[in-house]
C-alpha cells in the first residue's frame, strides 16, 4: 500500500505541477484535481466490468453444456457450487454475500466522521475480489443470480479505494460522493445504461441533493460507460425488439399487467424476507451447511426436470421471447425462476436480482399475454412491462427500472407504456409493503456491521471531508 499511495501521489503531484498550474484558473483547476481520482476510478470500474461480465458469460454458458450433456450432474455440482460460494463469503467476506446493493447503501449511510472506518466490512478491494469468486462459482453450478447488483457493490469498493489513496493535501470529494458516483458507474457499465444509472443514484441509494453531486455522477457514468463501450462496441443489453406502442384501450391491458406483475415482485421480495428470517434459525455451522445443501439439491431437481431454462441470468429467456417467441414457453417457467432465484440468493452466496428479476418478469408478462389471448404481434410491449412493473415490485425504483428497459432495447416509442406501469407496480407494491427489499436488508447490514470490531488506529485512513 505505501508503495503504491508513493506513485499515485506522484503522478498526482506531476498533473498538477507541470499541467494543470499552467492551463486554468485556481477555480477550475481544483474541480479537474477533485474530479481526476473519480475518473480514474471508473475507467477502471469499465475495465473490472467488462471482465466481469465475461467472466458471468463463460459461467453460464459453461452451466448449460454440462446442463445438456449430463442432468444428472445436477445432484453434484449444484449444491457444491452452492457450499463453495456461500464457504468463501463466509471465510473472507461476509459483507459480499447478496446483492450488494443494500451493502452500498449502508455503506452511504455509514459514510460520517463516527463511522466511516466501518465501511471496509461492506466495500473494500477484498469484498469486492470474494463478491467475484463466489458469484463466479455459484453461476458455474447453476444458481439463478445475476451480475448488476454485484458489479454496483464491486465499483463502489474501488471508487472507495482510490479515493482513500490520494495524497494528504489534495482537494477531495466526501467519501459519501465517492459511494454514490461508484454506485452509478458500475450499473451504467454492467448494463451499458448511462441514464439509469443516474436516475438510480437520485431514486435508490440516496436523497441528498442532487446538486451536491451531479457532476461527479455524470462525468463518472460517462467514463465508466465509454470504458465499456472501448472494449466491446456500442451495444444494447437486449437488442432491437420490435414493439407496438398501444394506447386507448390497450392501456388497460398495461395497468393490469403491471398491476398483477408489481404485485408478484412485492410477494417475492416478501419471500426472500422471510427465508432470511427462517435461516436464523441455524445458527451452528453443520446447520447452515445443511440449509446451504439442501437449497443447492432443490435447486438441482428445477435444474434436471426444466433444464437450462430453469438456472442462470435469464438473459437467454428475455431474448428468446422477445425475438423468437413461438407461444410455447411452458406455464411452469415462471414459478421455476421464482423458486430457483429465492434458493440461490438464501443460499448465502454472492448474486444479484436485477436480471433475474427482468427474466422473471418477461416470463410473467409472456405467460399474461398467452391467458389473455394478446396476439403475439402485441406481446413485446407487455413483456417490457411486465421486466419494469416486476423488478419495481421488488426494489421499489419504478423510475430506474422503466429507464434500464428503455436504454437495453432503444424502444423510446414505450416509453410512457414503461412509465405508467412502474408507477401502478410501485403504487399496488406499496400495498404489501411500504419498504423495499433493499431498505430492509439494508437495515440488517448497518446492524452487522456496526457489531463488528472496530478497526485498530493504524489502519483508519487520514481524515477526508466531513459528510454534512
Amino acid at each position: 500500500m505505501p508503495t503504491s499511495l508513493t506513485r499515485y501521489a506522484r503522478v498526482l503531484a506531476w498533473l498538477d505541477q507541470h499541467l494543470l498550474r499552467r492551463l486554468y484558473t485556481d477555480r477550475v483547476r481544483r474541480l479537474i484535481l477533485q474530479s481526476f481520482p473519480f475518473w480514474f476510478a471508473s475507467v477502471v470500474t469499465g475495465i473490472v466490468a467488462v471482465g466481469y461480465e465475461k467472466l458471468f458469460v463463460w459461467a453460464e454458458q459453461t452451466s448449460f453444456a454440462w446442463l445438456r450433456h449430463e442432468p444428472l450432474l445436477a445432484f453434484i455440482l449444484t449444491p457444491v457450487a452452492f457450499l463453495v460460494s456461500w464457504a468463501v463469503v463466509q471465510r473472507w467476506a461476509p459483507g459480499a454475500r447478496g446483492s450488494g446493493i443494500p451493502q452500498v447503501m449502508a455503506g452511504i449511510e455509514l459514510s460520517t466522521p463516527a463511522y466511516h472506518t466501518r465501511i471496509g466490512y461492506l466495500l473494500s478491494l477484498r469484498v469486492a475480489f470474494v463478491k467475484i469468486l463466489s458469484s463466479v462459482a455459484l453461476l458455474l453450478g447453476g444458481g439463478v443470480i445475476g451480475r448488476e447488483g454485484p458489479t454496483i457493490q464491486i465499483a463502489a469498493a474501488i471508487f472507495r479505494a482510490i479515493n482513500r489513496l490520494q495524497p494528504a493535501g489534495w482537494p477531495q470529494l466526501s467519501r459519501q460522493i465517492a459511494l454514490v458516483t461508484g454506485g452509478a458507474a458500475g450499473l451504467a457499465a454492467a448494463f451499458n445504461t448511462p441514464l439509469g444509472g443516474i436516475v438510480f443514484v437520485v431514486e435508490e441509494l440516496t436523497q441528498m441533493h442532487m446538486a451536491r453531486f451531479r457532476m461527479a455522477v455524470f462525468s463518472a457514468v460517462i467514463v465508466a460507460g465509454l470504458t465499456a463501450q472501448a472494449l466491446q462496441g456500442p451495444y444494447l443489453y437486449l437488442g432491437f425488439p420490435k414493439v407496438t406502442a398501444h394506447a386507448g384501450w390497450f392501456l388497460i391491458t398495461v395497468t393490469l399487467v403491471a398491476v398483477l406483475c408489481g404485485l408478484a415482485g412485492a410477494l417475492f421480495a416478501k419471500t426472500l424476507l422471510w427465508l432470511g428470517n427462517y435461516r436464523r434459525r441455524f445458527a451452528t455451522t453443520a446447520q447452515q451447511v445443511g440449509w446451504v445443501v439442501g437449497c443447492g439439491l432443490l435447486l438441482a431437481v428445477l435444474a434436471y426436470l426444466v433444464g437450462a431454462e430453469g438456472v442462470g441470468t435469464g438473459k437467454p429467456i428475455i431474448n428468446r421471447l422477445l425475438f423468437e417467441n413461438d407461444g410455447h414457453t411452458p406455464w411452469y417457467l415462471f414459478l421455476v425462476r421464482f423458486t430457483g432465484m429465492a434458493l440461490s440468493y438464501c443460499g448465502g452466496g454472492a448474486g444479484g436480482i436485477f436480471a433475474t428479476s427482468l427474466s422473471a418478469g418477461a416470463v410473467l408478462g409472456d405467460l399474461l399475454s398467452r391467458v389473455g389471448g394478446v396476439p403475439l404481434e402485441d406481446r413485446n410491449l407487455l413483456i417490457l412491462v411486465s421486466m419494469v412493473s416486476f423488478l419495481t415490485g421488488v426494489v421499489r425504483s419504478p423510475f430506474t427500472a422503466a429507464i434500464l428497459v428503455l436504454e437495453m432495447t432503444d424502444r423510446h416509442s414505450a416509453i410512457f407504456q414503461l412509465l405508467l406501469s412502474g408507477m401502478m407496480a410501485q403504487a399496488v407494491a406499496s400495498l404489501v409493503d411500504p419498504h423495499s427489499l433493499y431498505e430492509h436488508l439494508k437495515t440488517g447490514f448497518l446492524r452487522e456491521t456496526l457489531a463488528q470490531p472496530a478497526p485498530p488506529p493504524a489502519l483508519r485512513p487520514s481524515a477526508q471531508p466531513a459528510e454534512k
